[in-house]
């Protein structure tokens, strides 16, 4: 039988989750697994945290405590959030348990006997006032791709480019703030170079089927080609190196994280009383593996984790069958800062709203505005609307009315559907938009399209609603009480349908419609639908007995109303905006120039190099092209007003710059997501910006 493995990105315990990070891996991957099990199909979800590296250290040491106490109290903070939001795992377990530690070590022997490390004396920075070897996070310079000043030793933050941490340019010790010295250190690399022609057949083997900004930014990593990278670390805090001789260094983060997946299902199982059931998750071409994830962490998923698992192909390991990553979700037009006081943690959100139906509809408008192309935005407008114009005045209005009208009408019971009464139009239109609709959803989530999902599923209770219009029950109950009766056994049913196909978004309010119809609770959560049931397609049968009692109607959702928006939209930023109100009313006293902007302000504009790969005259209009630019990590449609100056076959191949975080415009009926920057001279002649290193490559902070 087929099984369906879901991971989702191990949360890093140095912080509190938040709705950027949900979106990004944890809600997508639950609506699927929900989804999965709703289908009847063998499911197993499975998450945790990631509790080692240098992250952890560093938290730690700021606030004078442990670091075991740093993870104990964002794992278990971390696990009641997502909970809180009814993100159900199989198991939510964490990288610092005893068996993540023992399967880690068993990689790691693994590797050494098969010949895939080597041992070898590296340069390496130090800090000589601290006495210490400095992990890549406890470095911080200038990146070597695009001059950002705080990229960190392995990682630059701003351009996403990864490199060796002496390639950093002007290094300094976070521990003390020196500039660290250089000194002989020996580690254990990886052989990654080994696998290069067999990871970009991988990648090939899964083009067209996979996102492309999953491929494009695979390819542009082994583009660069894969060389050996070091699997241990000068550190005390991680899992020790299973090897005589290595004291004081543990296994790189960047190895044994994603190794947890695997441990966390070994735990699943031994927790079932069934310790080798793992096996046939891992081990099993019959399982299809899912992983969840956020574009930061693609290359783990798609170059790394597979190549680890390839090295233990002889024994059965299974590959990622799909890596959906979404981009980046920004809140009101800005990056998600918790320096800033920009974001919106789960805590945060569920003491704000204590009512349960919110659970449901963050959920929602989370998945509607769901990254999985492109970066998108959170607004509370946009929350507000979608919570009032969709959830409440179709789907809640819905169930609202039709509960209603059966218990003033009919008893509180299924009406019996009488022998006289004949479907019509009305209901073979019904009947077929539920079918097409449960079918189309399906499609959807099956190809991880979750924004479209969710759509359809709204189409469906657009339908109901629009049937029980037509059909007028208040006006037939009068008229012609069997057509009633009809109507209204046929709207229950309809609800119950509605139960099922909003159960991966909504499951607070598909539970609350499945107990107004005395229904046992099935929402798809670990543990509930029956294998090989596939309970999702048969959710369009009429399948209420006549004459079964109805709870007492529930309103699913109630509307937002304008101070809430307000209310929430005032806490963003607080503590900035009175900084910087301070500082407004400091430069007014000393006679600043109110044209000014602050340096924030600055930072809030982002600037990025941009390759044009094609371009071409906009009919109609004069002044515009539409070019077709690489940010890096995604590719972006850009319409320009520079074709008076520019000919399209000119721009082909241009490293330029554009606004890359600018609210998309549609310009001529055409979609414009960002703009070019150029320069005007005294006669209206435009020039466009461009880097002069014709080195710099596209994504390139510009500062």
């Amino acid at each position: 039988m087929k099984r369906y493995l879901i991971t989702s990105a191990l949360p890093y315990a140095s912080g509190i989750t938040h709705l950027g990070n949900v979106v990004g891996s944890t809600l997508p991957a639950d609506i699927f697994a929900r989804y999965c099990r709703l289908r009847g199909r063998d499911t197993l979800s499975i998450c945790g945290s990631d509790e080692h590296g240098v992250a952890i250290t560093i938290a730690a040491e700021k606030e004078g405590i442990t670091p075991q106490a740093v993870i104990d109290r964002y794992h278990h903070a971390n696990a009641e959030a997502l909970k809180g939001l009814d993100v159900a795992f199989d198991l939510y377990d964490r990288t610092s348990s005893p068996m993540h530690a023992e399967t880690a070590k068993e990689f790691f022997l693994v590797w050494k006997e098969k010949g895939l490390l080597e041992q070898k004396e590296d340069d390496q920075f130090y800090d000589e006032q601290a006495s210490m070897f400095l992990p890549d996070r406890y470095v911080e310079g200038v990146c070597p791709n695009c001059g950002y000043d705080k990229a960190r030793g392995d990682q630059c933050d701003s351009c996403g480019a990864y490199y060796d941490q002496l390639d950093l340019k002007s290094p300094r010790s976070l521990i003390s703030g020196k500039t660290p010295v250089v000194r002989k250190t020996t580690h254990w690399y990886f052989r990654l170079d080994a696998f290069q022609q067999w990871c970009e057949n991988y990648i090939e083997a899964h083009a067209g089927e996979w996102k492309d900004n999953v491929l494009q930014q695979s390819r542009s990593w082994l583009k660069q080609g894969l060389a050996p990278r070091s699997a241990t670390r000068d550190m005390s805090w991680g899992i020790p190196v299973p090897v005589d001789g290595a004291v004081g260094k543990v296994l790189y983060v960047w190895f044994e994280a994603v190794l947890g997946y695997i441990s966390i299902t070994k735990q699943w199982a031994a927790n079932q009383g069934t310790p080798d059931a793992w096996r046939e998750w891992w081990c099993d071409a019959d399982t299809e593996y899912t992983a969840f994830l956020g574009k930061d962490n693609i290359v783990f998923h798609t170059i790394i984790f597979p190549i680890l698992l390839s090295t233990r192909s002889d024994e059965g390991y299974i590959l990622p069958k799909n890596v959906p990553a979404n981009e980046f979700l920004n809140l009101e037009g800005r990056k998600f800062s918790k320096s800033r006081n920009w974001a919106i943690d789960v805590h945060q959100y569920l003491q704000s709203f204590t009512e349960r139906q919110h659970i449901d509809i963050a959920r929602y408008v989370l998945t509607m505005n769901m990254p999985e192309t492109k970066d998108s935005d959170f607004t509370w407008r946009d929350y507000q609307a979608r919570t009032n114009n969709e959830l409440a005045a179709i789907l809640g209005n819905y169930v609202n009315r039709v509960m209603t009208f059966a218990h003033k009408n009919f008893g509180g019971a299924v009406p019996e559907v009488p022998h006289g009464a004949i479907p019509g139009d009305h209901e073979h239109a019904l009947s077929a938009a539920v079918a097409d609709g449960l079918e189309s959803v399906a499609k959807n989530l099956d190809a991880f399209r979750f924004r479209d999902a969710a759509t359809e599923a709204m189409n469906i209770a657009r339908a109901a609603n629009k049937y029980f219009n037509d059909k007028a029950p208040w006006k037939s109950i009068k008229e012609n009480p069997d057509d009633c009766a009809l109507t209204m056994n046929i709207c229950l049913q309809t609800i119950r349908t509605l139960s099922v196909v909003f159960a991966p978004f909504c499951p607070e309010a598909s539970s609350t419609m499945q107990s107004m119809l005395g229904l046992a609770r099935n929402v798809g959560a670990p543990g509930q639908n029956v294998l090989a049931d596939d309970t999702w397609m048969h959710a369009g049968g009429h399948l209420l007995a006549a004459g079964s009692p109805l709870a007492e109607p529930i309103i699913l959702f109630t509307k937002v109303e304008n101070d809430i928006v307000e209310r929430e939209v005032s806490k963003l930023g607080a503590a900035e905006a009175a900084s910087s109100a301070d500082a407004a009313a400091k430069d007014k006293d000393q006679g600043a120039d109110a044209s000014l902007i602050s340096i924030d302000q600055f930072g809030a504009i982002k600037l990025r190099t941009a390759v044009v790969l094609e371009a071409e005259r906009v009919p109609k209009s004069e002044k515009l092209l539409k070019l077709q630019v690489d940010l890096g990590t995604e590719k972006r449609q850009i319409l320009a007003g520079i074709a008076k100056h520019y000919a399209p076959e000119d721009m082909v191949g241009k490293t330029i710059v554009v606004v890359a975080n600018l609210k998309p415009a549609k310009l001529m009926g055409m979609e414009s997501q960002g703009m070019v920057l150029a320069a005007s001279n005294a006669d209206g002649t435009l020039t466009l910006v461009s880097p002069m290193d014709a080195g710099v490559g596209p994504g390139a902070e510009v500062r």
